[in-house]
């Protein structure tokens, strides 16, 4: 009966060792994939996500002032040709 408890606690001992080597191989193989995946993103010049929306952001508020320029030039041009009367090429002090 002196033997049972020993080789209880051996068997315990080996499953704890067991578990602690398949700890080690998860977190190895976790690390292998991780490094294969950023080699593969850099290899494709993917980018991130939050580098791509960074990009659209500036890209909508390029957008934005493109539509503004563009409203302000038109007023511009209503206000140029009021001033110049319904003749193009406009009246005195006009060059042409």
């Amino acid at each position: 009966m002196a033997e049972r408890p020993r080789i209880f606690d051996d068997l315990a001992g080996v499953a704890g060792g067991a578990f602690s080597a398949l700890t080690g191989l998860k977190n190895e193989a976790e690390a292998l994939v991780r490094a294969r995946v950023d080699e593969t993103i850099r290899a494709l010049d993917l980018v991130r996500r939050s580098e791509l929306d960074a990009v659209a952001e500036m890209a909508a508020n390029a957008r934005a002032g493109q539509e503004a320029a563009e409203a302000r030039l038109t007023a511009l041009e209503a206000k140029v040709a009021a001033l110049t009367g319904p003749a193009e090429g406009g009246g005195p002090g006009m060059m042409a």
